[in-house]
């Protein structure tokens, strides 16, 4: 799944058309403002009453202006239904976007990827802006917010360089930033969602090689080591609890996390959570009965901010934070700034990024089954598309019901992108009843999926055609896949940064022209998110090293007609080189075929002809996952046209 990287804005979003089997009410699905009275389309949410109860509320506090961001306090990518203050206030579902109410007007700023969806979902309440700069919200901001006027926010939904940026933009406009701790809201949102309390769960033994007291003392070995003496580790992000004491929770969709913080000091360790969801089992798992060094004193949840004050107020103490997943409310209060101490990311989130030899083989494991998954729904497709019955969410539901029935699943990794023909030029399009597309043999088709499984976390994207390909489309598929092979093949020093290599990915494409505006991979971890930072190939990630897994994803997407994504998760190896040392390459672990119908072998070099990817893979790895389907009872002695090299020979004996 791509993440949203440096989206560019040639990608921007058509209105969806074609062969849609969904339905909408008069012929426009998007409003119209400029209309006497405006045309809502029946997807628009009335928002006037939402924003009456905000500005009194506003009123209340005098503050002219009030920031509205998509995240939660943790800085989340995915996000629980009760953090969707955004989606409540504007009626906008996307998972991206700024949010600004002033007395007398409201605007959403949100990338291309989701103009068409803001303009059915918003009623005329709302302008839509289409830069997504924070310096285009601030000049909003200096343009509607008198002199003298104060902006409000709520702290924990700013990371520290969203404050940074707002504030070096309004420093000389005689605005202020105002941090307002009480979401606002939250104040009028009468029917949010409760949290849910979903007992947590522990890891079982055999997909861990290392207790949750021996990541402890690993990373109280990292704070003694560092030079500027840290006492304490605030760890924000919810991966990041989760990791250290090896628990998982249900808070967030498609994510198995928790709410919770962990503050970590040299003989203590507090976690805040919500503790009545501990069992008594969970208590004797943590030593919450005992005072000690590896003894955890279980705290509330929302104690967070007032215990970190306490602590900060010690004298001698200097609190370690990593500023990607921080926010901004724990951060204002560790004061005097002697008493802080700064990276981008935590020692929890770089120790994760490398998986010890269980992670990385129950990691392998996971994505044999994943790929059964996947091979069933192409094989299925194979035989149902030409009937002219299946759609994009049909597709959708199979893939998720094959993932299902493996061992040790959880559900997916995220919402399946499930796209055919102009749909998949829609790089983050998923599938809904009203811009559904019936599959046909016409169409190019892009699945984008992933599985949560006990032992892993999974990621693929297969493009494939069930008729004749035209020769533009050959060629672009090729060249993804060249872009895809070049970053596979790759052998580089380790501690290379992946976006010094990433465009590898392009230069394929680039040589004709053609490009994609996503980001060329990101981690993948140990049934955690589906994007995991800080792995992959953008400027803010950390340097490769053995034991990373990470996804390679190039694509191409034309306007209104097809898009192709290949994505394949691989892991960093060490090789062998004829003079260096310390050199590493990628070793892909995903085991579904690539579509040869779309490949065109006269652009390939011979080095890339016999580095795919897929067909690498020595005929052991083939077989365990032909094993894998035999016994799931779907094998089939019929040759299909996606089943590639040693593939194809295994299927048809």
């Amino acid at each position: 799944m791509p993440s949203c990287g440096w989206l560019l804005t040639a990608l921007s979003l058509a209105a969806l058309a074609g062969n849609s089997t969904g339905t909408v009410a008069y012929n426009r699905s998007e409003r119209n403002c400029s209309l006497s009275p405006p045309y809502l389309p029946s997807t628009a949410s009335n928002t006037t009453l939402r924003l009456r109860d905000l500005r009194v509320e506003m009123r209340l506090r005098d503050i002219a202006a009030y920031i509205i961001p998509a995240t939660d306090a943790h800085l989340s990518e995915y996000i629980a239904p009760r953090d969707a203050r955004l989606a409540f206030v504007t009626g906008f579902t996307g998972s991206a976007g700024t949010a600004v109410v002033t007395q007398t007007k409201a605007a959403l700023w949100t990338d291309s990827r989701y103009w068409v969806q803001a303009e059915r979902q918003m009623d005329c309440n709302w302008e839509l802006e289409k830069d997504v700069s924070i310096s285009s919200v601030a000049q909003w901001l200096i343009s509607e917010v008198p002199p003298g006027g104060e902006m409000g926010f709520d702290p924990f939904l700013f990371s520290l360089k969203t404050q940074e940026h707002y504030r070096l933009n309004l420093d000389s406009s005689n605005r202020t930033l105002k941090s307002v701790p009480v979401n606002l809201v939250d104040r009028v949102w009468k029917e949010r969602p409760p949290v849910l309390l979903y007992n947590l769960s522990r890891l079982p033994d055999r997909v861990i090689q290392r207790p949750w007291q021996k990541k402890v003392e690993h990373i109280r070995s990292q704070m003694r080591e560092n030079p500027y003496g840290p006492t304490a580790l605030l760890l924000s992000a919810l991966d990041e609890t989760a990791w250290l004491f090896n628990l998982r929770g249900e808070d967030i969709p498609y994510n198995p996390f928790f709410y919770s913080y962990t503050l970590l000091t040299k003989d203590e360790i507090w976690l805040f959570l919500h503790t009545d969801r501990v069992t008594e089992d969970l208590r004797v798992y943590l030593n919450a009965s005992c005072v000690g060094s590896l003894c955890v004193q279980l705290k509330s949840y929302d104690a967070v901010r007032d215990d970190l004050k306490a602590y900060v107020a010690e004298p001698g103490v200097k609190v370690w934070i990593g500023t990607e997943y921080t926010n901004y409310a724990l951060y204002e209060i560790i004061t005097p700034e002697e008493k802080l101490m700064t990276s981008s990311y935590s020692p929890v989130l770089t120790t994760k990024a490398v998986k010890d030899e269980t992670e990385q083989r129950i990691l392998r494991d996971a994505h044999v089954r994943d790929a059964v998954a996947v091979i069933q729904l192409l094989m299925w497709l194979e035989k149902a598309v030409p009937e002219g019955k299946e759609t994009e969410l049909t597709a959708a539901r199979y893939v998720n019901e094959c993932r299902g029935k493996q061992k040790d699943s959880r559900g997916p990794s995220f919402e399946t992108i499930s796209a055919s023909g102009p749909n998949a030029a829609l790089a983050h399009y998923s599938p809904t009843e009203e811009t559904i597309r019936r599959l046909t043999v016409d169409e190019m088709y892009l699945v984008d999926s992933g599985g949560q499984y006990l032992d892993g976390t999974t990621d693929i994207t297969r493009t494939v055609h069930w008729g004749a390909p035209t020769a533009t489309q050959k060629e672009a598929f090729t060249r993804v896949l060249m872009g895809n092979i070049e970053i596979s093949r790759t052998v580089f020093p380790s501690g290379t940064r992946g976006v010094n290599m990433e465009m590898l990915a392009r230069r394929a494409l680039w040589e004709v022209g053609l490009n994609y505006g996503h980001g060329t991979g990101h981690g993948v971890g140990n049934y955690f998110g589906v994007h995991e930072w800080p792995v992959g190939f953008q400027s803010n990630n950390v340097p490769f090293r053995a034991g990373m897994f990470t996804s390679i994803e190039p694509g191409y997407y034309k306007e209104n007609d097809f898009g192709i994504r290949i994505e394949d998760v691989a892991v960093v190896v060490p090789v062998n080189t004829k003079y260096g040392h310390n050199y590493v390459t990628f070793d892909t672990v995903s085991l579904v075929p690539y579509d040869r119908k779309l490949i065109d072998t006269t652009l390939l070099s011979s080095e890339q002809d016999q580095n795919i990817p897929y067909e690498n893979k020595t005929t052991r790895e083939v077989n365990r996952c032909v094993c894998f389907i035999v016994s799931a009872g779907t094998f089939t002695r019929e040759p299909i046209s996606w089943t590639v090299g040693v593939a194809t020979g295994l299927f048809s004996f």
